[in-house]
């Protein structure tokens, strides 16, 4: 189909796209397009104005700022995924994004835009909550930071106001952590059903701390705290990791749709979550 007709903008700086925000309240921002531009040919999104900001170069790369990486919301998913930093300092964002789509959608998707987006069956949003990151978002009133549990919000729904713009996620330095990403989908590039994000710090054999996101389980990611405060002390094998993993379900709320029931679901986090946490331990 043809998208509805829109006005289009390509600002070169936050400031001159942050102005034509508020002088547009219909506007839509064009990040990497991988969830827009299929939305636009659908008519599933109609708005009157299109604000690209693929042209914001300050928005792009990671960096090393002290006690954190600084990843800029426009920095391309293989960008991220190759990254010497992230991979020493945040390597379970380097397995999720290397299975993000395909080759072509992570050359061109952001890392931003796949976390404003907001999608809960994205890669990305499961992780940033694991990880604790925080949303750098840029506004009429200056920038601010959200942490990643405040967020997300709902269904395609995120603390970003209508003329804000996210601008960089900052993640906390896990250097030493062992992680993984494991999703579970029906076809090669699916979305997933479930996913859960890992990351285990070991103090000999046993676990010192531990970090659990899941994906999918509910309209927002969601931090498996039960199953943190289960590993921590325990030893890093199959029998105490189950045990904890029988957890990973524990205030969740995720739906039933075509994929699969909630029951399901639930089933998939706990399997899913044991899967994790033992190869993350194993990569300690």
């Amino acid at each position: 189909m043809i998208p509805a007709a829109f006005e289009y903008f390509a600002p070169a700086t936050v400031d001159e796209a942050l102005g034509l925000l508020r002088e547009h309240s219909d506007a839509k921002v064009l990040a990497g397009g991988q969830s827009l531009m299929p939305a636009l040919r659908l008519r599933l999104a109609a708005p009157e104005v299109i604000v690209d900001i693929q042209k914001i170069d300050d928005l792009r790369g990671v960096r090393d700022d002290g006690d954190a990486l600084v990843i800029g919301a426009m920095t391309p998913h293989s960008t991220v995924e190759s990254d010497p930093l992230v991979a020493e300092h945040a390597r379970l964002i380097a397995l999720a994004t290397a299975t993000v789509g395909d080759p072509q959608i992570r050359h061109r998707g952001t890392f931003g835009g796949s976390l404003a987006h907001a999608d809960p069956a994205a890669d990305l949003p499961a992780v940033a909550v694991a990880l604790d990151a925080s949303f750098v978002i840029a506004g009429a009133g200056g920038r601010r930071t959200v942490p990643a549990a405040e967020f997300f919000e709902g269904v395609f729904s995120t603390a970003l106001g209508e003329d804000e713009l996210l601008v960089e996620v900052r993640v906390p330095k896990y250097t030493g952590w062992g992680a993984h990403y494991e999703k579970f989908n029906r076809v090669a590039q699916g979305w997933s059903i479930v996913s859960v994000a890992a990351a285990v710090r070991l103090d000999g054999d046993s676990i010192a701390e531990a970090r659990v996101g899941l994906g999918n389980m509910g309209p927002t990611p969601v931090r498996a705290t039960a199953v943190e405060a289960a590993l921590v002390g325990q030893p890093a094998t199959a029998d105490a990791v189950r045990e904890a993993a029988a957890r990973a379900a524990d205030g969740t709320s995720p739906v039933t749709d075509i994929n699969g029931d909630a029951d399901y679901r639930r089933h998939l986090a706990t399997v899913l979550t044991r899967r994790a946490v033992l190869a993350a331990a194993g990569t300690a």
